[in-house]
């Protein structure tokens, strides 16, 4: 199943979601946190004032029977706590000086006697203090006020304790995070859908151009990228749209002069191999005048053979290309090549080995012409390369209903670094052997147009592996 866009995270929008939402969510979290420590102080505030204010009014009731006896001021707060009308919210306590619970609005000796610290600070510092958290004896989250009893003459006679729960502040407190919680969530949802739209509309441009520039890249001059952005991104499609048809502009004179230089250059040279032919001809022909005369023949072919490599280069970029396809005898078309061109290569003290076999290979359609072209070409790339090893092993197969051939020379191999790129047009990468560079291209092109494939490895032991794979059927 394919995961939405909004969800795939990877190059623009994880940067952005790493520099930028997690900026917006840190923010948004101390906003929660703010906002919920902002409540809690509030409602704590205001629970404390409210029970202070309980506090001073009881107290100031009070004061009228500070100069009584002890038993007359316990039977006063006896009465008073029996009287209390808001018990069912809150407990009130009267606590001796030496924090015994005296009574309480909950029974008179309900419990033991409380132990929190806010009591003995009552006492000693005779001003109300108050105390926020557990209740040592409960468990229970509590807040307390104590106020000092204090007699005419001075003296504390004890303490009087107002006590509550704090368990529907809490809730209050935790309902406020849960909502700040909530529009925290609905705002980064609505950055992160909001955000999406606009890398989208940032990265589906880009993603086009990035195609449209690999396929520049590939070949495919002139081709236009189509933007409605009148941006930066639109700018930067106006200057591909221009590097592309600049290089495709450039492509075709190329291709245009070296279509015409080759054709100038085939007069020339018919000329020069056929005179060389016919001088050499001669059996009057001192030793010297014909050596010389051998190498003007071989350089003439050799220069033929460049001059044939460019004009079908040429038709490869032009798309003129064709092929005569035919029921074709694959196996005698590539023994012939191996037996023609391993006398050629005997002379070098190159051993070219047609490693035979009894397999049945079919007929296939194909371009015989063009395929002995690859042929001899491989064979040719084998004998520069790798004719330092003096062997090169030729063999065909029927595998998986396709053809294979399979050359192999001994010579040093091919960097690593340099497989991916021996096809391409023009590379020559660090081999020092004469050529124009061209040619793997245009077999490769050849294989291709008869839906097969070449490929090119370092063999096992040393050497070079090209391997042509053809289909029985196209």
């Amino acid at each position: 199943m394919e995961i939405p866009s909004l969800f795939r995270i990877g190059g623009l929008r994880k940067r952005w979601l790493l520099n930028t939402a997690s900026v917006v969510f840190a923010l948004g979290l101390v906003c929660v946190l703010a906002v919920t420590a902002s409540f809690a102080a509030y409602y704590y505030s205001n629970m404390e004032s409210d029970l202070k204010k309980r506090a001073k009014t009881t107290s100031d009731f009070f004061s009228a029977y500070m100069d009584q006896s002890y038993d007359e001021f316990y039977a006063s707060c006896v009465t008073y706590t029996q009287t209390f009308s808001d018990k069912d919210n809150m407990e009130l306590q009267f606590i001796s000086q030496e924090g015994e619970l005296v009574v309480s609005s909950y029974g008179q000796w309900l419990g033991q006697s409380p132990s929190t610290p806010e009591i003995q600070e009552a006492v000693q510092n005779r001003v109300p203090s108050a105390f926020v958290g557990r209740d040592p004896d409960t468990d229970e989250r509590i807040m307390a006020v104590s106020c000092p009893m204090i007699y005419s003459s001075g003296g504390v006679v004890g303490v009087m304790r107002y006590v509550t729960s704090t368990r529907l502040v809490d809730g209050q407190i935790i309902l406020v995070a849960l909502v700040s919680d909530l529009v925290l969530l609905l705002v980064m949802a609505v950055v992160l859908v909001m955000s999406n739209y606009f890398l989208r509309s940032i990265m589906n441009p880009v993603a086009e151009i990035t195609e449209k520039a690999k396929r520049i890249a590939n070949g495919s001059y002139g081709v236009q990228i189509k933007t409605p952005y009148q941006d930066e991104i639109g700018e930067l499609a106006d200057t591909i749209n221009e590097m592309s048809n600049k290089i495709a502009q450039n492509e075709k004179m190329q291709g245009e002069f070296i279509s015409q230089l080759s054709h100038e250059l085939r007069t020339p040279l018919t000329v020069i191999n056929g005179w060389s032919e016919t001088l050499l001809a001669d059996e009057n022909m001192d030793a010297d005048t014909r050596q010389g005369m051998k190498i003007i023949s071989s350089e003439a072919k050799r220069l033929t053979e460049m001059v044939m490599e460019l004009l079908d280069f040429t038709r490869m970029q032009d798309g003129r290309m064709t092929l005569a396809v035919e029921p074709t005898d694959i196996r005698a078309e590539f023994e012939d090549t191996c037996y023609m061109y391993g006398s050629r290569l005997a002379q070098d003290g190159i051993q070219l080995h047609y490693l035979d076999n009894d397999e049945e290979i079919p007929e296939i359609p194909c371009d015989p012409k063009r395929l002995r072209q690859v042929f001899l070409n491989i064979l040719d790339n084998a004998a520069k390369h790798g004719g330092e090893g003096k062997r090169i092993d030729a063999s065909m197969h029927y595998e998986n209903d396709a053809v294979v051939v399979r050359i192999r020379d001994y010579g040093p191999g091919i960097p690593e670094d340099e497989i991916p790129l021996v096809k391409k047009k023009f590379y020559k990468g660090s081999s020092k052997a004469r050529g124009t560079g061209i040619g793997l291209a245009v077999c490769d092109e050849i294989v291709e147009m008869h839906g097969g494939t070449l490929t090119l490895e370092n063999a096992e032991g040393g050497g070079t592996l090209v391997t042509v794979t053809l289909p029985a059927a196209h």
